[in-house]
């Protein structure tokens, strides 16, 4: 209940008096209630005030010039404004009313895009009064109102207890509801409390071919590179399938596969996925769920709406940024067995295509490989190779190179294109040299 319509409740029945500063009290049961600066006395049946400083004249706030009771103690008046005079000295003035009759309370529901209106019938109005300088006041009444509103909860949409209470009026507005749901409204349901008086409220339903209003909650899921025992020698590889939000600035390592789940409220009919790389549009979906291969580098731009025949929904973009290639070759390994550096492996990112071969001093092919996930492991048919150099030739591609790129021709070279002079290509690698084969002594 709002605080500043209700910020004193007092029981006042017969036999318990209480001084206050109008030098009056309530007979029967009331409660007080200062509104701004004014007191009222809302009763629960009947009007009885007595005076609690003798015979004194009463005045209405209405009419100053002349008494409405003279020489008495109590009145029992109707609804409005009073104070007290005696011996020449004016006292503040109060204000009486019965508690308020809802009448024939009902109440429609409205769904919108936006929010939900519920409009009472019935009697809504405030309490009204006269002050005895001429100007009025409003005591407004209260409501609450309870139901169940569609929340996600991190991982679905679910029914979730809603709350709410303030002032009493013909509209209401709620937020937006989702789905199905029953609505409980209860007139001036503190102040009925309070008074002991039976509450008055009403029901209504929400169905699922009324609800208006469509709202999604985006995940996304990527495949996700496991690291094995040798540790990951992919860089900026996807460790965590919940990798995409709306403020990612993280890069990571091509090509990499996301699952986008819009995860849409009941009313949600169509769906549209935009893809853009910087400002350029490069895909468009119209599926609830989606999945998406970021090759290229570059920084990307995933946007969903979703919608029906009346309202729709758009998201907060998430970010995906994708690496260059890259490639690093090492001119050392030590295939001893205690799990550091015990493969002979390249440190990579953003690859399509990978092929590592390795020769011994006569030429001989000993191992080659294709995932550069792998590596080789110092033996040949399953017996330690002997220590020492060993040679290797590398061709690898890029995500970034070019769609019909050709190792023919080219450079070998670690280097990317930089500038005309430049014999290499960005994304293609044509690698050779020593790795070096060493035992440590256990």
């Amino acid at each position: 209940m709002t605080k500043n319509l209700l910020t004193i409740l007092l029981s006042c029945v017969a036999a318990l008096t209480y001084a206050n500063p109008m030098n009056v009290k309530c007979i029967g049961k009331a409660t007080q209630v200062v509104n701004g600066g004014d007191t009222l006395f809302i009763f629960k049946e009947g009007i009885d005030i007595r005076s609690t400083i003798g015979n004194v004249d009463w005045y209405s706030t209405t009419d100053v010039s002349t008494p409405v009771y003279t020489n008495t103690d109590e009145i029992f008046p109707d609804e409005g404004g009073y104070y007290i005079v005696k011996d020449d000295v004016t006292y503040s003035p109060f204000y009486v009313f019965q508690c308020p009759d809802a009448g024939t309370a009902g109440m429609a529901i409205e769904p919108t895009c936006t929010n939900t209106v519920v409009r009472l019938t019935g009697n809504t109005a405030p309490m009204t009064y006269i002050r005895p300088d001429a100007s009025s006041g409003s005591c407004a009444r209260t409501y609450s109102i309870e139901y169940n509103a569609l929340a996600w909860n991190g991982e679905e949409w679910a029914d979730s207890l809603v709350q709410e209470s303030g002032k009493l009026a013909g509209t209401i507005h709620l937020p937006a509801l989702y789905g199905k749901t029953s609505l409980t409204l209860c007139f001036d349901a503190e102040l009925r409390d309070t008074l002991d008086l039976e509450p008055v409220c009403v029901m209504d339903t929400l169905y699922e071919d009324s609800v208006k209003a469509v709202n999604f909650q985006l995940e996304s899921l990527a495949t996700v590179r496991e690291k094995d025992p040798q540790g990951s020698n992919e860089l900026n590889r996807p460790t965590d399938q919940k990798i995409i939000t709306a403020t990612t600035s993280e890069d990571y390592s091509g090509a990499l596969e996301v699952a986008f789940y819009s995860n849409p409220t009941p009313a949600a009919r169509f769906f549209r996925w935009a893809i853009y790389k910087a400002s350029e549009l490069i895909a468009t979906r119209n599926d609830q769920d989606i999945r998406y291969t970021f090759s290229d580098p570059g920084s990307y731009r995933v946007i969903c709406a979703v919608s029906n025949d009346l309202c729709a929904a758009d998201s907060t973009e998430m970010k995906v940024n994708i690496s260059e290639s890259y490639l690093r070759v090492p001119n050392v390994f030590t295939p001893d067995g205690n799990g550091k550096n015990d493969e002979f492996r390249v440190s990579y990112r953003s690859l399509r295509e990978f092929h590592c071969w390795v020769y011994n001093r006569w030429g001989k092919l000993v191992y080659d490989w294709t995932d550069p996930s792998k590596g080789w492991d110092g033996t040949i048919n399953g017996r330690p190779a002997a220590e020492g150099a060993y040679f290797y030739v590398i061709r690898a591609m890029g995500t970034d190179a070019a769609k019909d790129a050709s190792y023919v021709g080219l450079k070998a070279s670690y280097k990317k294109k930089k500038n005309a002079s430049d014999e290499s290509v960005i994304g293609i690698y044509q690698l050779s040299g020593d790795i070096n084969l060493l035992r440590r002594k256990q």
